[in-house]
């Protein structure tokens, strides 16, 4: 909670850089997400054991 004599009011905060940061942690486990799914399929279909 705030203190009494904070001139801070609620809602007026300039958030732009938080909503880009958090695109951009999406976009890279998106991304990521892709990429271990391709190693691991490429796993499966070029696995040397029997």
């Amino acid at each position: 909670m705030s203190a009494p004599d904070s001139e801070h009011t609620p809602g007026s905060m300039d958030i732009s850089a938080h909503q880009r940061s958090y695109a951009g942690f999406l976009t890279f486990s998106k991304y990521s997400l892709v990429g271990i799914l391709l190693i691991m399929v490429l796993l499966a279909v070029f696995r040397t054991h029997g």
